[in-house]
């Protein structure tokens, strides 16, 4: 039996243009974690400087990231919200499990390949060791359970062997829990609205792509309308959209935001076009952005609000961390402060 704290951990980056992705993905999950876990949601900003960024957008955007979490519903009260860069554990505890982890575990992380691409000489060593700071999020805290989408479940792997590593290594056992995957609902991966085999990013050049927080009601209505789909009605079987990859996403973000299930969506629409699912998909996409992106918008015209809870859950998070970097630290054998 776990001696650990059943505590949720996660973050988004504040690279602006949040979207639908990060809403179904990662953001609405979270609103009804807090009520089954002791929950620590962050802005991690310090993942976000592993490319360049302007620093007065990054500072709009981590206030943006912050909103979006208070108007889908999260309540700073019951969970902490809070942004990386303001608690040092995150760092910290990055160099030591940097010192614990293996370059070969690294070398397959397949997601800096992606992100590197041909030119992988040039890209920094923040993105290449990023996973590594992942790890330090996680077990600063002692997080026992992380929602990921497939795209991270790589990443979490390896928090998981870092871990082991550690209390194995340094003869503390069970210090760090062996945090579990969390990968639930119908549309933890949103795809592209131009490319199903591409995740939803907000990145992609064209705008076509994905489905912002501050589409209105048009624009969300005529990117689902040029949605990519396919000639072939609808399956009536959830096996029929396996090698449909477009018709598997829309399906998908329909289910998720009618808070149902992929096979009820095709009970419906099974066997028509796609001119019947996109039209009520678009109405169903802005009855539950529209709301969201309002509060969001009265969020933040007042910044000194937003700053408030992210002060008040940097202190709330330092509370926790401190005392596992403190322990951390005297497992390595640093001499203590003083």
């Amino acid at each position: 039996m776990s001696k650990h704290t059943q505590r949720v951990f996660s973050g988004v980056q504040p690279t602006g243009n949040l979207h639908l992705g990060n809403y179904l993905g990662a953001i609405s999950k979270f609103v009804t974690m807090q009520h089954d876990y002791e929950s620590i949601f962050c802005v991690v900003d310090l993942h976000a400087i592993t490319v360049p960024q302007d620093p007065a957008k990054l500072k709009a955007q981590t206030r943006e990231v912050a909103a979006a979490y208070l108007a889908a519903g999260i309540d700073p009260e019951k969970s902490i919200i809070f942004q990386q860069s303001a608690v040092s554990a995150h760092a910290e505890l990055a160099w030591i499990l940097g010192c614990i982890a293996r370059i070969g575990w690294l070398n397959r992380m397949t997601q800096f390949k992606d992100k590197a691409g041909k030119d992988k000489e040039k890209a920094s060593v923040g993105l290449y060791t990023y996973p590594v700071l992942m790890a330090a999020d996680i077990l600063a805290y002692k997080a026992t359970h992380v929602p990921v989408g497939e795209d991270q479940k790589q990443h979490l792997e390896l928090a998981r062997d870092i871990a082991a590593k550690f209390n194995n290594d340094m003869n503390a056992e069970n210090f760090f829990p062996l945090p579990e995957p969390m990968i639930q609902g119908p549309a933890t991966r949103v795809m592209s609205l131009r490319d199903g085999t591409a995740k939803m990013s907000k990145s992609d050049p064209s705008d076509l792509s994905r489905i912002t927080f501050t589409d209105d009601a048009d624009a969300i209505a005529k990117k689902f309308k040029k949605a990519k789909s396919d000639p072939d009605p609808l399956p009536t079987e959830k096996e029929g959209l396996e090698g449909r990859p477009e018709a598997k996403n829309l399906v998908g973000i329909y289910a998720a935001l009618a808070g149902t299930d992929v096979e009820t969506v095709l009970s419906e629409f099974g066997g028509q076009g796609f001119g019947a699912l996109k039209p009520k998909l678009a109405e169903l996409a802005v009855e539950k952005l529209s709301p969201l992106s309002a509060e969001m918008r009265r969020l933040m015209d007042d910044p000194s609000h937003i700053d408030s809870i992210l002060t008040n859950g940097a202190e709330r998070a330092e509370a926790i961390a401190a005392p596992i970097l403190k322990d951390v630290k005297d497992i390595m054998g640093f001499r203590p402060r003083g």
